[in-house]
């Protein structure tokens, strides 16, 4: 094989052995419910394999669940279960009517009641009730997405905006006890982070909201700044928590995957955490630095990088490292990089991610396009487009951050 269908055979590789399956279906093998009924909330870009793997495992002890996931991203009906589709990566009028609908499931619920909250990423977006106008919510959520905010700072603002995050759902549910599963998809497997930590002790403070907002310089409103000086729960006693998935998991697939294929593979990090320019940039450097080998080699790194946007063009953080990696490895032989989203979308594209090689900067010079000013654009889909470097998987139905990898064939 040549270095691209390599590239290929990595990426479905490692997608498949991080979908959700077979560790919550563990996760509900080893719990012992009460004796009350199992109400099931899923929500995220994973929420509807995660609802689907749950209903096969428990089956009729369900009395009724409630799906929250991304447009697209439901694949069928699931017996006793209402599937809602809404926006991501900012919320829309679906988003808050699929978790209106499970925040009514769970109201009046008795102590020996079970909610069986099944968590991924995206979930923010895909699971909210926000205590402000929804115009101004998705108004500062696309600051804080255009601004370069990382996802922990992201969400500390977000909690505080939200009648379900920061611990605020599992308040809700009470007396039930919550037993929640979770697919992580932020750095450290932080439980207050994921998805804005509905079901989970908030560990930030106001303090914090405001500093973020300060950093930022957030346009906010009176209403909205009121609500970055209210705390969020820092105890809740009605919580199980279990996470079933990470990066690191991710990383691991993508290391096996090289080593099948004979490449010396090593992990340079699962917490890659810059922006997304500077990471390929770095990859690209050490592309550089082994072209003598005499092995075929590869270098990963697992983590979520962050776009600054500086243009109108079309593109996500995947998308933007590789096109960056292609400045860097021109002219290189047999030698690729490619990253690529784990859920199978990278910013709001088809894309899941994208790939470039020693050839593409050559191929973009003979379509009139330079590299340099895709970037400042922010216009990577177009670009990998023209360069046959588009990563296009669909929806994976599973959620765990990005991995980006550099391979020197030999």
């Amino acid at each position: 094989m040549n270095v691209r269908q390599d590239a290929d055979f990595i990426i479905h590789e490692s997608i498949q052995k991080v979908l959700p399956d077979e560790a919550v279906r563990q996760a509900l093998n080893d719990k012992k419910f009460d004796t009350g009924g199992i109400y099931v909330v899923a929500a995220g870009k994973a929420a509807w394999e995660m609802a689907n793997i749950a209903a096969a495992v428990l089956q009729d002890r369900i009395a009724v669940g409630v799906v929250c996931t991304k447009y697209n991203h439901v694949k069928g009906e699931i017996p006793g279960m209402t599937c809602f589709e809404g926006g991501h990566p900012v919320p829309d009028s679906n988003s808050f009517k699929g978790t209106q609908v499970a925040l009514d499931l769970v109201s009046g619920l008795k102590k020996e009641d079970t909610v069986l909250f099944l968590l991924s990423g995206g979930g923010s977006a895909l699971f909210e009730k926000p205590l402000i106008a929804e115009e101004e919510l998705a108004d500062i959520t696309g600051q804080l997405l255009s601004c370069g905010a990382d996802i922990k700072e992201m969400n500390t603002i977000r909690k505080r905006l939200s009648a379900v995050k920061g611990g605020r759902f599992a308040k809700l549910c009470e007396p039930a006890h919550v037993y929640s599963i979770v697919l992580s998809d932020v750095l450290g497997d932080p439980l207050d982070m994921i998805a804005s930590g509905p079901a989970y002790p908030d560990s930030t403070t106001c303090a914090d909201a405001l500093r973020i907002a300060e950093k930022y310089q957030l346009k906010l409103s009176d209403d909205a700044r009121r609500l970055l000086e209210n705390e969020t729960p820092k105890q809740l006693s009605n919580v199980e928590t279990v996470i079933t998935g990470s990066v690191r998991n991710f990383c691991e697939a993508a290391k096996n995957a090289c080593e099948e294929l004979g490449y010396q593979t090593v992990v340079l990090t699962d917490q890659l955490d810059c922006q997304a320019k500077e990471a390929g940039a770095f990859l690209g450097a050490i592309a550089k630095s082994h072209q003598e080998t005499n092995k075929s080699l590869a270098f990963i790194t697992g983590g979520e990088t962050v776009v600054r946007l500086t243009g109108h063009g079309k593109g996500g953080r995947n998308q933007e490292l590789a096109l960056a990696a292609a400045d860097k490895i021109a002219g290189l032989k047999d030698t690729a990089i490619f990253s690529v989203g784990s859920d199978g979308t990278d910013g709001p594209t088809d894309a899941a991610g994208g790939y470039c090689d020693g050839e593409t900067k050559d191929i973009l010079a003979r379509a009139g396009i330079r590299i340099f000013d895709a970037l400042e654009e922010n216009d990577a889909y177009h670009a990998l487009k023209m360069s046959g470097g588009l990563i296009i998987t669909g929806a994976t139905g599973t959620n765990v951050n990005d991995v980006a990898v550099l391979l020197i064939k030999r």
